[in-house]
This record gives structure tokens, C-alpha cells and sequence, in this order.
């Protein structure tokens, strides 16, 4: 469940991103709503996310996947040029957040009363 949670508040971060372009500097009133409305349920769903999934790992998915939605949104409605190279980059953006996910995680290693230095 954590990793549906974070992939939501990617997509939200997304969102955020998006509507902040559209604000036009927070001047107009919905698009500035929706920046703040989306950009503080994406930063709950990362917050909850990182309770499970190590920081490091949870954030590089957030800020990726959350990048690569933005280009990509932002290429489909005409703010932002198409181009193939960026496709093939997102594309690589994407593969490496399911890369982190297919890694897994372990616990960081605790300092053992054997590691401990003499004294």
C-alpha cells in the first residue's frame, strides 16, 4: 500500500506542478488553489509513504516519476515542445523508479555491539 500511496502523490506531484505553471505566479485564483490543494496531499502521501520505504528511494520515485509526469503533461497540451529525445529520456526516468521498486529495500544496518570500537 505504501507504494500505491506514493505513486498517487507523484502523480499529484504532477498536478501541483502543472497548476503552479498555470497560476501564473499564484495570480489567478484556481489554478493557485489546486497548487496548494494537490501540492499538500502529495507531500501527506509522501510523509506517509516514507514510514515504510527508505527516504532516498521513496523521494528519488516521487521527484522522478513526478518530473517525468509534468514533461510528459506538459508535451501533450502544447506548453512544451515534443521531441523524441525527451521521450526516450523520460522513458529512462521511468525505468529507473520501476528499478528502485524491483531492488527492494533492507534496514539499514544497526552498529553491533562488535562493531564498536574498543575503549
Amino acid at each position: 500500500m505504501p507504494w500505491v500511496v506514493l505513486l498517487l502523490s507523484a502523480v499529484l506531484e504532477a498536478v501541483w506542478a502543472s497548476a503552479l505553471a498555470a497560476s501564473e505566479g499564484l495570480s489567478r485564483p484556481i489554478p493557485a488553489v489546486v497548487f496548494l490543494v494537490a501540492g499538500a496531499f502529495s507531500m501527506v502521501g509522501l510523509a506517509h509513504a516514507v514510514r515504510t520505504i527508505p527516504i532516498g528511494t521513496a523521494y528519488a520515485v516521487w521527484t522522478g516519476l513526478g518530473a517525468a509526469l509534468t514533461v510528459t503533461w506538459a508535451m501533450t497540451t502544447g506548453g512544451e515542445a515534443f521531441s523524441a529525445v525527451k521521450v526516450v529520456l523520460l522513458a529512462g526516468i521511468v525505468a529507473a523508479v520501476v528499478g528502485l521498486k524491483l531492488v527492494g529495500h533492507e534496514p539499514a544496518a544497526s552498529p553491533s555491539s562488535d562493531d564498536a570500537p574498543a575503549g
